[in-house]
């Protein structure tokens, strides 16, 4: 058909313009405001500019940005009036299962990305599965196979009547993921997914308040909170030579693996405590935070040197803080053990297994670590030469 436009706000996940270039569709970025809304009055300018070859919008509630945008209503509706349809992006279904509904604001598809919000581990490529969710008029062309009909599975007769065929091998995706959510949601129950919802949120709301004294919040809505994520912006101390790679690596001296960086804003942390860690774990994190503001104001301040100080040097690794050379201008203690609830034994000291290494030639530069083609051949060659006499008949 002609409808090729697919409009997607700049604040979405990769994955969104990727996805609609695989299917075909040309994608038109949206702006998006200063609080990490979708700009309305821009928006309205592309539906008018391509109301004719509207396919869709694809967006993220909560938007990336870590906030419910009040307008959501009104974006599935100006979409709507175009020809278009609403493609939901489910990464943030942690801020909204058990309290409010996709469709019921304007969805016409939905993904559920399993991982986090429904029990799934999250990160390191995978696993990651999406059950996909459509409203009725586009049960035709659900995907079909030849094991379970969507008729079966929809209950509607019209389910798969276009379809173009199967997307996996397995009727239902893989069998051995999908029981693990199937078994949290049947223990969770409507109350305990709901509860789950409400302390991610609360979560997220509290660590904001306590950073907040410390750090910039980038974005939060006109009263001041987020919704399950947060952003801090750390651009502001780049004038004191501290980036914000520093603070994430030195985060893991304190036992923690860093927050996910320069996302969607670059130079800023995305804090998501998820309803998974309680109010010690929030406050030790928190306070590790704060302990690391306070030895940037000591960079600041000119106490320690720019480029050798607990920041720039970390992660410590435990054969640099036995070694019997030291000559950093700060303790191995500090170095260790920033911590008190480290320093007390309350929790136990995890140490890097490597320190800094250089993350933006990493990611500029492939390195293989695979044995050579010529190797693999001649151990191959190896292993089909006979080792001894073989036994005669």
């Amino acid at each position: 058909g002609h409808r090729k436009i697919c409009l997607i706000p700049t604040s979405a996940h990769g994955t969104n313009p990727a996805s609609a270039q695989m299917a075909g569709l040309r994608v038109q970025s949206v702006k998006v405001t200063k609080t990490g809304a979708v700009d309305m009055s821009d928006l309205q300018r592309q539906v008018d500019n391509h109301h004719a070859n509207l396919s869709s919008i694809m967006i993220t509630y909560p938007s990336t940005s870590g906030v419910f945008d009040p307008e959501i209503r009104d974006i599935c509706d100006l979409i709507h009036d175009a020809g278009g349809q609403i493609y939901l992006d489910g990464a943030n279904m942690n801020a909204q299962v058990g309290l409010c509904r996709p469709g019921d604001y304007g969805s016409d598809v939905s993904h559920l990305n399993l991982h986090k919000t429904f029990c799934i581990p999250h990160g390191g490529g995978g696993p990651g599965v999406g059950p996909i969710g459509v409203k009725s008029h586009l049960a035709p062309f659900l995907p079909s196979h030849c094991l379970v009909p969507p008729t079966v599975v929809t209950k509607d007769a019209n389910a798969g009547t276009h379809s173009f065929g199967p997307v996996s091998a397995a009727p239902f995706g893989s069998a051995s993921i999908m029981p693990i959510s199937l078994a949290y949601i049947k223990l969770m129950g409507p109350y305990g997914l709901k509860k789950a919802t409400q302390v991610a949120i609360l979560n997220a709301n509290y660590m904001l308040k306590r950073l907040s004294k410390y750090y910039s919040a980038k974005f939060t809505n006109e009263n001041g909170f987020c919704a399950h994520e947060f952003i801090i912006d750390c651009n502001e101390f780049k004038d004191v030579g501290v980036q914000v790679v520093d603070i994430a690596k030195r985060l893991m001296d304190y036992g923690f693996h860093g927050p996910t960086m320069s996302f969607p804003l670059s130079g800023a942390l995305m804090i998501e405590p998820t309803e998974s860690e309680d109010l010690f774990e929030c406050d030790r994190i928190c306070d590790a935070l704060i302990q690391i503001r306070e030895e940037i104001d000591l960079v600041a301040n000119g106490n320690w040197d720019k480029n050798v100080n607990p920041l720039k040097m970390s992660p410590h690794t435990q054969e640099v803080v036995i070694n019997d050379h030291w000559d950093r201008p700060y303790t191995r203690h500090l170095a260790a053990y920033p911590s008190p609830t480290q320093r007390q034994g309350i929790v136990p000291k995890v140490w890097p297994s490597v320190g800094r290494i250089d993350d933006k030639f990493g990611d500029q530069n492939l390195i293989c670590a695979c044995p050579s083609v010529e190797d693999v051949a001649a151990a191959n060659e190896a292993l089909m030469e006979p080792t001894g006499a073989t036994a005669s008949n």
